[in-house]
C-alpha cells in the first residue's frame, strides 16, 4: 500500500487531507460521524482576537454546483478557543491547524502571539479580510500586502506559518512568492471566489452582506490552475483547495502541486467525504504503482 504521510514544516500528516477553515467548526460536530484521527489534520474556524457574532443573515445562499457565503468570521475569540476548544481538539490524534484573521495588523500579531503560547501545531494566515487601515482592502490582494502582514505575524510567531491566499487578485504566482520571501513556511489557496446572486423577485441581493465567497465544485479548475501556478513560482509547499467533492479532484490537485489537500463545502453535503477522498486517493496510487503520495505531487504533463 503507499505512504499516505507528508510532512510540511517539520510537521508530519498521517495523510494529506485536512478538513478547511469555517466549514468545519472545531471539530465536535463531525466526530459524532468518524474519529478525528482519520483526517490528516483540521483547520480549524477562523480565529480573532475578540468575539464576533458574524453579517446579519441571510447568510448563506445555494448556487449552481456550489454556495455564496458571508458568514463574517463568526467566532468565540482567541482566548475562549485556547481555553476551551483547543485542549479537546488536541486529544484526537490529528494536526490541528489555528487559523487566524483580523482586521488590523495589530490583531492578527496579537492573536499569532497567543497562539505562540500554546500546543497547535500549525498556524494559518487567512489574508482574506478586509483592512480597515487600507479602506477595506483585503490584505492578501497585492504582492505589497501579502509581504507586509505575513513578515509582521512571522516575527510575532514561531509556530509552522501557512498562508492562506485569495483567488482575488490579479498574479496568484506573485502573491506567493511574496509569502514565500516574508517567511511564509507553506501556502494554501485558493479562499472563495467573490460572487453575487440577486432575488429577480425582490430585485434585492440574496445575501444581506450583497456579496459572498464563492466555493464548491464550481470553483475546482480555478483552483487547479492557481495551485498549478503558485507551485511553479515557490519552493515551499503548496496546500490545494477549493471545490474537491471526490477523490479524483484530490488526484488534479496534487498532480498540479499540491503537496496537501483541504476539503471545505463538500462536508456540508456529506460528512464522510474526507474519508472517502482518502480512500479513493490511495487505491488510485496503489492501482497505478506509486509507493508514496509525494510521487504525484506537481506530476501534470502540460502541452508545449
Amino acid at each position: 500500500m503507499a505512504d499516505m504521510k507528508v510532512k510540511i514544516a517539520g510537521v508530519e500528516f498521517s495523510n494529506p487531507i485536512i478538513t478547511a477553515s469555517g466549514t468545519y467548526g472545531f471539530g465536535k460536530e463531525y466526530s459524532n460521524f468518524f474519529s478525528l484521527s482519520e483526517l490528516g489534520g483540521i483547520s480549524c474556524k477562523g480565529i480573532t482576537l475578540e468575539e464576533r457574532q458574524g453579517n446579519p443573515p441571510p447568510r448563506i445562499a445555494e448556487t449552481p454546483s456550489g454556495i455564496l457565503n458571508s458568514v463574517g468570521l463568526q467566532n468565540p475569540g482567541v482566548d475562549y478557543f485556547i481555553e476551551h476548544d483547543l485542549p479537546w481538539l488536541k486529544t484526537q490524534d490529528t494536526v490541528i491547524i489555528a487559523n487566524i484573521a483580523g482586521r488590523t495588523m495589530e490583531d492578527y500579531c496579537t492573536v499569532a502571539k497567543k497562539l505562540d503560547a500554546t500546543n497547535v501545531d500549525m498556524i494559518e494566515l487567512n489574508i482574506s479580510c478586509p483592512n480597515v487601515k487600507a479602506g477595506g482592502v483585503a490584505f492578501g490582494v497585492t504582492p505589497q500586502g501579502v509581504e507586509e502582514i505575513t513578515t509582521a505575524v512571522r516575527a510575532a510567531t514561531k509556530k509552522p506559518l501557512i498562508v492562506k491566499l485569495t483567488p482575488n487578485t490579479a498574479d496568484i504566482s506573485q502573491t506567493a512568492k511574496a509569502a514565500e520571501n516574508a517567511g511564509a513556511d507553506a501556502v494554501s489557496l485558493i479562499n472563495t471566489l467573490t460572487g453575487m446572486k440577486i432575488d429577480i423577485n425582490t430585485r434585492r441581493p440574496v445575501l444581506r452582506n450583497n456579496t459572498g465567497g464563492l466555493s464548491g465544485a464550481a470553483v475546482l479548475p480555478v483552483a487547479v490552475r492557481m495551485v498549478w501556478q503558485a507551485a511553479n513560482a515557490v519552493k515551499i509547499p503548496v496546500i490545494g483547495m477549493g471545490g474537491i467533492c471526490r477523490w479524483q479532484d484530490a488526484v488534479e490537485l496534487m498532480l498540479a502541486g499540491a503537496c496537501a489537500l483541504q476539503i471545505g463545502t463538500a462536508n456540508f453535503t456529506d460528512a464522510y467525504t474526507p474519508i472517502k477522498v482518502r480512500d479513493g486517493l490511495e487505491k488510485y496510487l496503489d492501482d497505478n504503482g506509486y509507493a508514496s503520495v509525494g510521487d504525484i505531487v506537481g506530476k501534470v504533463e502540460v502541452w508545449e
